[in-house]
């Protein structure tokens, strides 16, 4: 006797047969480097992204610390900056500080790093003299540098006098005092940038140079050709880091002028500090801020423009 079994035929989308697998519910699981990276997310955005947020907010409004009401006056302080001659003077003097500080710090730096890239002992010691005052606070060199040039008790005062030329007030002349703090900021960077511009001079291969010199070249050939092209990159983030710590720069000037005299030092971020937190006009304050920064990055893209490089360079 034939026994006949009916075979049931699997449907389609059934978990037997050959079909198409059932589709599962995607569950977003945290990675472990998610997890890790939580903490520091958390923290940026406390501190970072939300104080930017808020700071645009006040910009927005009458801000005044202690007043009763905050009023809502849309771009009205960007207008009052168009129209302040205080908030153009100091804008003024943030350029030229920064232009000027700039270009004496990257020459500079250039200059000690080709001279100094050789590692011998006495290079070391060089170098190190150099950036020794990379590390030391802006504060504490402001304070230094304030004493050294004290008309009457400072190291600069006597020197000047054994000259024959007086005692000269560097940091009371509203001529002099701007020179002064870009000379003093100029003297504190060259080593950072210098620290940074041998490192790229190390990286450029010495068979350039080698095939460069059978060729015939001299050294002012081997620097235009050879090595400030190839060290564009590095030119172009030593420039990008000063033009960005210039423009912010404010514990040098504070200590050494406070902004003065008759304002011949204020910048944008002592004239910032001041309606903030002198004035407490806090909505004020935060729209020079919002200005500072783009001012900061219309300079820092136009730098990237001009120094753009390629790999085919």
């Amino acid at each position: 006797m034939t026994v006949l079994t009916k075979v049931r035929e699997p449907q389609a989308g059934s978990r037997t047969g050959s079909g198409a697998e059932p589709r599962r519910r995607r569950r977003f699981r945290p990675t472990p480097a998610l997890l890790f990276l939580a903490p520091s997310f958390l923290i940026l955005g406390v501190f970072v992204l939300w104080p930017i947020l808020v700071s645009f907010w006040y910009s927005l409004h009458d801000w005044t610390i202690g007043a009763d009401d905050q009023p809502f006056v849309g771009f009205g302080n960007y207008l009052k900056l168009t129209q302040d001659p205080k908030f153009w003077g100091a804008l003024l003097h943030t350029i030229e500080i920064t232009v000027f500080s700039v270009v004496g710090i990257v020459i500079l730096g250039l200059a000690l790093a080709l001279a100094l890239v050789r590692d011998g002992l006495g290079n070391r010691i060089i170098r190190s003299a150099f950036f020794f005052p990379t590390v030391v606070s802006l504060t504490s060199i402001g304070l230094v540098w304030r004493f050294l040039l004290d008309p009457d008790i400072g190291l600069a005062g006597a020197l000047t006098s054994a000259l024959g030329w007086g005692n000269i007030g560097f940091l009371q002349s509203p001529a002099l005092a701007l020179p002064t703090i870009v000379f003093v900021n100029v003297w504190k960077n060259a080593g950072f940038v210098m620290i940074i511009l041998i490192a790229g001079l190390k990286g450029i291969p010495a068979e350039r140079y080698e095939a460069a010199r059978l060729d015939g070249a001299g050294s002012w050939a081997l620097l235009r050709y050879i090595t400030l092209p190839a060290l564009r990159p590095t030119l172009l983030f030593a420039t990008l880091i000063m033009t960005i710590q210039s423009f912010q720069l404010f514990d040098l000037v504070y200590v050494m002028t406070g902004g003065g005299p008759l304002f011949s030092t204020d910048t944008l971020v002592t004239m910032l500090f001041r309606e903030g937190f002198v004035n407490f006009q806090t909505g004020y304050a935060a729209a020079i801020s919002w200005a500072l920064f783009l001012v900061i990055v219309v300079i820092s893209a136009l730098q990237l423009r001009i120094f753009r490089y390629n790999d085919v360079d």
